[in-house]
């Protein structure tokens, strides 16, 4: 169901009036997609916008945001589908107001598509665009710094986590099927870790700047094409094969927590063929975002450390693929260098 707009409203009459041709207010809904910020569909007299209020600590303070905003700009200068945000009478594309930052963008009509819905061409058209978001944005951002090794989880600080999530789950009351399933994934897990950890990879080096978070959630279509990638608020410097092994481990898994690797494959090869990147990388990638996965608990956190409990869809699923991926490593290696 939608979030109360009466809970969230946001202050439309002092944000409008830095606007000099969006029109007067008519409706303001919340669009119920997204996890870490706020977003609405406003209505006016001159059509209709999404406005964004920025929550997430990490990212929602001013500069951050504009930097966000310019590499969108210069994006949709390129060619690429995104939806910059509307500049103010004075040039300003964040609004600050009772303390809280906002951005105007147009409204892009559109829906999401999960990897379900995507044919083996669209798979390819997915992987060729993500080659094309990270070549333009090795254009058009500033040289990453250098240096910044990333480092792989540590398998002892994850048997500390699963510990102390498993006496969470233990004790949660009322307890329920989900608390029976955490318990069995985390005990599951566990295992597999203690089997695994000698296969810890090393601190990865070479990195460029991604958008952070590119999942069906924020990629809208019209008809087979994209139409807008939105939120770009983790845009950052990190692997960008790594970017495009979580990409497809969100959009081609299936609910049973396979991924349709047919589907992968063919992505991979359009990324790679976009990217110049090679086999040897992208199975590199593949490599450290499956021990990513075996060592992370996010849903579980959010459920568990944070009472937030809007993430308990996703974790049958993500907590299979984990355990799948690890049956089928070779398979699913191979599907994005091969």
């Amino acid at each position: 169901m939608p979030r109360s707009s009466v809970l969230h409203a946001p202050p439309l009459r002092p944000l409008l009036r830095r606007y000099t041709d969006v029109g007067e207010p008519l409706s303001c809904v919340p669009v119920t997609e997204g996890l870490l910020n706020r977003g609405y569909r406003l209505s006016t007299t001159r059509g209709a916008y999404f406005l964004k209020q920025h929550l997430d600590a990490p990212t929602s303070d001013r500069a951050t945001i504009t930097r966000q905003h310019r590499a969108t700009e210069r994006l949709h200068a390129l060619g690429l589908p995104v939806a910059p945000p509307l500049p103010d009478s004075r040039g300003r594309t964040v609004a600050l107001v009772g303390g809280h930052c906002y951005a105007l963008h147009p409204w892009v009509d559109g829906r999401h598509r999960d990897g379900a819905q995507l044919s083996t061409g669209c798979s390819r058209r997915l992987g060729t665009l993500l080659g094309r978001v990270h070549t333009c944005l090795e254009q058009v951002m500033e040289s990453p710094p250098p240096g910044g090794d990333h480092e792989s989880a540590r398998p002892e600080d994850t048997f500390r986590a699963i510990d102390e999530l498993l006496r969470l789950a233990r004790a949660h009351r009322p307890r329920d099927n989900f608390d029976a399933l955490a318990e069995h994934r985390l005990r599951e897990r566990r295992r597999l870790l203690a089997q695994h950890a000698h296969h810890r990879p090393p601190p990865a080096s070479a990195a460029g700047w991604v958008h952070g978070d590119f999942h069906p959630l924020n990629l809208l279509y019209r008809g087979a094409e994209p139409a807008a990638i939105v939120d770009w608020d983790r845009l950052g410097v990190r692997p960008r094969a790594e970017e495009a092994v979580r990409a497809a481990a969100i959009f081609f898994v299936r609910p049973e927590g396979e991924l349709a690797l047919e589907k992968v494959r063919a992505y991979a090869r359009a990324y790679r063929r976009a990217t110049g990147a090679d086999g040897a990388e992208l199975a590199a990638a593949a490599h450290r975002v499956w021990w990513e996965r075996l060592n992370d608990f996010w849903t579980l956190r959010w459920r568990y450390q944070l009472h937030d409990r809007r993430a308990d869809p996703q974790f049958p699923a993500v907590s299979a693929l984990a355990v799948w991926w690890t049956r089928e490593y070779a398979a699913v290696r191979d599907a994005f260098a091969g």
